[in-house]
């Protein structure tokens, strides 16, 4: 099993990269590498059985990814596993307050999901993590910009 992690500081408030990453999916592609588009599988807001769908520009071409949440504590933890797709494994969003900002690290234990995707593996492997640097630095890009939702009320 591969493992990946990466943690990122952004200068904005936790709720705010919150609402960027678990609310505003129809805005991810701008942020996130190789992402072609996500579908919402599940209605209402992201809670614990959320299934998203993912549609990817990989080196082997378009791939779908569909994952399921199983944590979900708003401001803190968004956890999930994939349950279709070339990798099987989990995957997990950490949220901190850092001095007025946010610190996420994300983090994902994966292996390949079928024959084709054990062919590939190795490419898969070495792209995940540039993938996820990539991603994570335009977050922040993103985010301190003022791009993105603003976070909704507390009630």
């Amino acid at each position: 099993m591969a493992r990946v992690r990466e943690t990122v500081e952004i200068d904005a408030p936790v709720e705010m990269v919150w609402a960027v990453v678990h609310e505003d999916f129809k805005n991810a592609t701008k942020w996130t590498s190789s992402l072609d588009h996500v579908d919402i599988l599940t209605d209402g807001l992201t809670r614990k059985g959320t299934e998203l769908r993912y549609t990817l520009t990989t080196p082997g071409g378009k791939q779908q990814l569909e994952v399921e949440h199983t944590t979900v504590t708003p401001g803190k933890t968004v956890a999930g596993r994939f349950i279709k797709g070339p990798i099987k494994g989990t995957w997990k969003y950490a949220y901190a307050e850092k001095d007025g900002g946010t610190r996420l690290t994300y983090s994902m234990d994966y292996e390949p999901n079928g024959l084709g995707a054990r062919l590939f593996f190795g490419i898969i492997e070495k792209q995940v993590p540039n993938d996820l640097s990539k991603t994570l630095a335009s977050l922040k890009k993103y985010v301190e910009s003022g791009k993105g939702p603003r976070p909704k009320p507390a009630r």
